[in-house]
């Protein structure tokens, strides 16, 4: 019997050994009216065993320590993969961080080393043409077929000017 139910009338005395020793009477003096109330007038008798075995009425059971375990573990497990994944995460970022810095390095080598290029190419440019100009006066070439440097023009004026 559950406590706080009310015990069936066909019920007799007899047929419950047990209830006489939480309700301090013995069995065989107990009446139905007895019977009735007997767990709400001893409902510390009656509870007092239950006590023992740590069973709390009207709260839902605390889960069990193994389900405690299994949780604090399922936390630590997801924890530590969050870890992982944040250092995985790091080293990856600063991979490519470091990547970017040498590209970037390789590139401004390739720009210095270009324009060092470009200021070679113009000084043998500058060279060509001041060889060109001293050679002028000794050639025979006809001068009206060939172009120099400074009788070089831009192309789109020359053309606007013969129109």
């Amino acid at each position: 019997m559950m406590p706080g139910q009310i015990p069936d009338p066909a019920v007799t005395a007899g047929s419950l050994p047990g209830l006489g020793p939480l309700t301090g009477l013995p069995s065989s003096a107990l009446t139905t009216e007895e019977l009735k109330y007997a767990d709400i007038r001893n409902l510390g008798a009656m509870i007092a065993p239950l006590h023992f075995l740590e069973v709390k009425l009207g709260k839902r059971p605390q889960p069990v320590k193994s389900e405690l375990d299994e949780e604090e573990e399922r936390r630590k497990r997801r924890r530590e993969k969050n870890k992982v994944a944040a250092a995985r995460c790091r080293n990856k970022k600063k991979e490519r961080t470091e990547f970017l810095q040498r590209e970037s390095e390789r590139l401004e080598l390739m720009n210095a080393e270009l324009k060092t290029q470009i200021e070679e190419l113009k000084q043998e440019r500058q060279q060509l043409i001041l060889m060109l100009n001293r050679h002028r006066p000794t050639c025979i070439v006809r001068t009206d077929s060939v172009k120099t440097p400074e009788s070089e023009g831009n192309p789109l004026l020359e053309q606007l000017e013969k129109k």
